[in-house]
């Protein structure tokens, strides 16, 4: 009944409305200055039975001083993907200012979720299904926003981009795509895209070992280095390309191995729909932005003054169990083990029986479920999806 509610209210809103009719967002800041994010859009094929999937696709540019270069890579963005996509929506972003980072100015998180909400309200985007690729500056904004907002997304694709040292513990439940140019060496993108494919590797491997209740692979994640390419590769033919069979052996020793594979952005993206209660959920606080809805991620929520540490927290349905994990990430990331909260409804764990808290000392502590419609409206409304509608506020 909220949600049918908030969909009415949403749709018949004159704002998003015209946000919708115009492709233009507004933001107002506190000093009475506006800034927009104007998009593209196409609705290519059917909408199947469960909603539209939705392609959101970054373009390159980027210069501070060159807009009408970021201009024609957002016209072009607005095909560059889309021939490879046979049902679904595609929206091609226009980066709000014209910087290097373009795509990840802190206003941008904002637009970002705005967007998907009005997609899902109007549009009938099917949340679980949104998939988020760029190119070059655009490769560089898939970096930043993945981890800032992986509850969005089912998987997200990177092309030709540089990551600027950002950290990927939270793409934990999120698969990712990297590809670049073997000879794209400015700002060393073609090197330190394979270095991100081995630190991907290793943040697999340790949470395979880290945790021995994991049942499906975490970190999920493919590279292709193109052989011989420059900065511009094909990531959205029909055709397989020539990549390197062994990105660590050509990092290492500048041996190429050659092999055939499937490089189109989407046909990796469409695979992967997003499982938007995962049982186990890792949280890196230094990745969070302010201007994003609420201060929620998956089903975790923690004070919006939380800006470092990990929280590592995992969903026993079977036990009917939270359990608080400490994890280091070799000794760079402190666990956070108390002070935020867990939001819960009864597709994870039976709300009607006491919940065990189990802390990585091995304390145990019992709670009972307090259902409250508060939680309730605030989780929903502020995330504008369904899926994340909870009934409680569990406090660790």
């Amino acid at each position: 009944m909220l949600w049918n509610e908030y969909i009415r209210n949403i749709t018949s809103d004159p704002v998003r409305k015209r946000e919708v009719q115009e492709k233009v967002m507004t933001l107002a800041h506190k000093d009475g200055n506006k800034i927009s994010m104007k998009y593209g859009m196409k609705v290519i094929g059917e909408s199947i039975e469960d909603g539209y999937p939705l392609y959101i696709a970054l373009h390159g540019g980027g210069q501070g001083d060159t807009p009408f270069i970021n201009d024609q890579q957002w016209e072009h963005m607005g095909i560059y993907y889309a021939d490879s996509i046979k049902d679904g929506i595609y929206i091609n972003p226009r980066g709000i200012r014209d910087t290097w980072d373009c795509h990840g100015n802190p206003e941008s998180y904002y637009f970002y979720d705005r967007l998907i909400t009005n997609m899902i309200a109007f549009e009938n985007v099917n949340p679980n299904k949104v998939y988020l690729m760029g190119f070059s500056a655009g490769g560089d904004g898939v970096y930043m926003i993945s981890p800032k907002m992986p509850d969005r997304f089912a998987a997200v694709h990177m092309s030709a981009g540089h990551p600027n040292g950002i950290s990927l513990i939270n793409l934990f439940n999120t698969p990712i795509m990297l590809q670049v140019g073997m000879n794209d060496d400015a700002y060393g993108r073609n090197k330190v895209t394979a270095e991100y494919d081995q630190y991907l590797e290793e943040l697999s491997n340790r949470s395979g070992n880290n945790y021995k209740y994991l049942r499906t692979p975490e970190y999920r994640h493919n590279c292709f280095i193109h052989i011989d390419k420059p900065h511009n590769f094909v990531d959205y033919g029909t055709h397989k390309q020539r990549v390197i069979a062994d990105n660590s052996l050509w990092l290492k020793e500048s041996k190429v191995t050659e092999k055939l594979s499937d490089t189109n952005a989407v046909r990796f993206l469409e695979q992967f729909t997003r499982n938007p209660l995962p049982f186990h959920v890792v949280w890196d606080l230094s990745c969070r932005e302010k201007y994003r809805n609420g201060h929620n991620y998956y089903w975790l929520s923690a004070p919006d003054d939380y800006d470092s540490g990990i929280i590592d927290v995992t969903i026993d349905s079977e036990d009917n169990t939270i359990i608080v994990n400490e994890n280091s990430f070799d000794g760079k990331y402190k666990s956070i083990t108390s002070g935020f909260a867990v939001l819960v409804n009864e597709t994870m764990l039976d709300i009607f029986r006491p919940v065990t808290i189990r802390y990585p000392d091995n304390t145990i502590r019992q709670v009972k479920i307090n259902y409250s419609e508060e939680v309730l409206k605030e989780t929903m409304l502020s995330s504008g999806d369904y899926n994340y509608s909870f009934v409680s506020k569990i406090e660790i």
